[in-house]
């Protein structure tokens, strides 16, 4: 499996406000938006393409398109934040959705939602999912995916744990993971430490 970091500037200053406990939730909001974009955008650098041609005002000019069949799937409730911003790059993808809830108490993923597009085995599918802690989120999310014929996914979230790469790499060794941060550990609760307290919460104002 190949995890690959962003260490763009941008990604890492948008990564420290999500970070800093005095962020309010706007500023959450905005800076999710920021570091999905770019985040998004760099895990889509090798999506499929096919050359055009296309008329300018002044001659004609070559080009490319978009070729694949691309679905995003955020996981419920986190991934949503990042889902706005992959359409706007993206907007002829597919979206499925994938409701994943924590049980606080085992820190175990139950499925609780699927609603997913046809065909998925001529797609390339990129799961949302912010936060990669103990991955049970993310591996259940890419069975799932299997399950109905999804071969070429991708995962993408905004920080990991080792210990959440681990676990996924030995579930899913041939899904690559796209972050912005590893972090070294995870508290007794299963959150990332020091990662940025619970995603959803944040992004969303509840507690």
């Amino acid at each position: 499996m190949a995890c690959y970091v962003n260490n763009h500037p941008l990604v890492q200053d948008a990564l420290s406000t999500l970070r800093r406990t005095t962020t309010t939730t706007e500023q959450f909001r905005k800076a999710t938006k920021r570091i999905s974009n770019l985040l998004i955008a760099e895990t889509t650098r090798n999506i499929r393409t096919v050359p055009i041609t296309v008329e300018t005002s002044l001659g004609i000019a070559d080009g490319f398109t978009i070729a694949s069949n691309v679905v995003f799937v955020p996981i419920l409730r986190a991934g949503l934040g990042m889902l706005d911003v992959a359409l706007e790059l993206i907007p002829t993808a597919r979206v499925g959705y994938i409701g994943l809830e924590r049980d606080e108490a085992t820190a175990t993923a139950a499925t609780y939602y699927t609603k997913l597009p046809n065909d998925l085995a001529s797609s390339q599918v990129f799961v949302l999912d912010p936060m990669l802690a103990t991955s049970g989120s993310a591996v259940s999310a890419i069975d799932i995916l299997r399950k109905v014929g999804a071969t070429d996914c991708h995962l993408i979230c905004i920080i990991a744990a080792k210990d959440g790469i681990k676990t996924f790499e030995n579930c899913h060794p041939n899904v690559p993971v796209y972050t912005s941060a590893v972090d070294p550990t995870l508290n007794e609760q299963q959150y990332i430490v020091p990662g940025l307290g619970d995603f959803g919460d944040k992004l969303y104002g509840t507690s």
